[in-house]
């Protein structure tokens, strides 16, 4: 069931809307228009009770200061370019810059921060947004659908569908935060990647183009354990696989929550809360994100797998967080 509610006004003036999906297990999913953003997740524990497990506002108008990304869809291309530039068919490409000295999650205006045109169709939530030539920098028209479904086995999917008038690069992605115990921080958190490589990265977290094995390091979770106190803000190349598989499994040991991130990406970026430092109201590593990718700064790493759309070709991609109990 999909239920409705104003949800403020975008800093356009805009009126928002905010979705509510829930299913048969109690658990309710809110979803804003503006940006995508997936501003709460009730999840029950093993004793059925529930609780908000993702980080998020009440209000429109916290998501458009500060907000480091909380619950947003991502694009047009997520994680970072090196110095916003790219080459594609020999011309060179400056996307606005962000982070630094490099492009961070589609621009200081990426997909994040505009009003998707939204509709209920069905069971689903489908968002739509036209990303015009030039914006950010980036080539080509883009038309992009998100649609967004709650299951009652406990999966939050997420679907996106974009076409272009013009070679683009495009890697689309979801930008939750997760904290399965509610409160407190990730640390007790047990973690299973099926990752045996990671990308390194240079100071700026650019990859160095290098793929690693996480053998002997503190990025292999292959086996499952607690996320401790290391920090993490990486891409995770993951093993080959056909289609959907789940590529992720958390545990909160004293809720018994459970969160199984399923994929078709290559790869998913892995970031431990570092910069939350309370002053959003969420303690330093308060949440973890789970970004299931391309890798980083593709357009530039030619051996990297491609994020380049083309006129005709159909870029989709599918990923689902699905909770449950043990």
């Amino acid at each position: 069931m999909i239920q409705s509610a104003p949800f403020g006004h975008a800093p356009d003036g805009t009126p928002l809307s905010l979705f509510t999906l829930t299913n048969a297990q109690g658990m309710e999913v809110r979803i804003t228009n503006y940006g995508g953003i997936v501003t709460h997740i009730r999840a029950p524990d093993r004793d059925g009770r529930l609780a908000n497990v993702t980080l998020g506002f009440d209000t429109a108008v916290e998501y458009f200061g500060r907000s480091p990304y909380f619950g947003a869809l991502i694009g047009r291309c997520g994680n970072r370019i090196a110095q916003g530039r790219f080459t594609l068919d020999g011309a060179e490409h400056q996307l606005a810059v962000n982070d630094g000295a490099n492009h961070l999650h589609g621009g200081a205006q990426g997909f994040d921060k505009v009003v998707w045109d939204a509709a209920v169709e069905g069971e689903a939530l489908v968002l739509r947004y036209r990303s015009p030539d030039g914006e950010q920098g980036y080539p080509g028209n883009l038309d992009v659908q998100a649609s967004y479904t709650l299951s009652d086995d406990g999966a939050l999917t997420v679907d996106f569908r974009a076409t272009t008038d013009r070679a683009t690069p495009v890697n689309l992605t979801h930008h939750a935060y997760f904290n399965l115990a509610g409160s407190g921080t990730i640390n007790d958190h047990e973690m299973w990647i099926d990752a045996p490589h990671y990308t390194p990265v240079d100071d700026g977290l650019i990859p160095t183009g290098e793929l690693a094995a996480v053998a002997g390091t503190p990025f292999d979770f292959r086996e499952p354990r607690a996320i401790g106190d290391a920090v993490y803000d990486h891409n995770f190349a993951l093993a080959p696989a056909d289609g959907m598989r789940c590529a992720v499994r958390v545990r909160e040991p004293r809720s018994g929550r459970q969160l199984e991130v399923l994929t078709h990406e290559p790869g998913i970026q892995f970031y431990s809360g570092n910069f939350l430092d309370g002053s959003l109201g969420f303690p330093h590593r308060g949440g973890f994100c789970l970004e299931p990718q391309h890798f980083p700064d593709a357009p530039n790493k030619p051996h990297f797998p491609s994020v380049i759309l083309r006129p005709g070709e159909v870029y989709r991609n599918t990923l689902a967080f699905r909770f449950s109990r043990y």
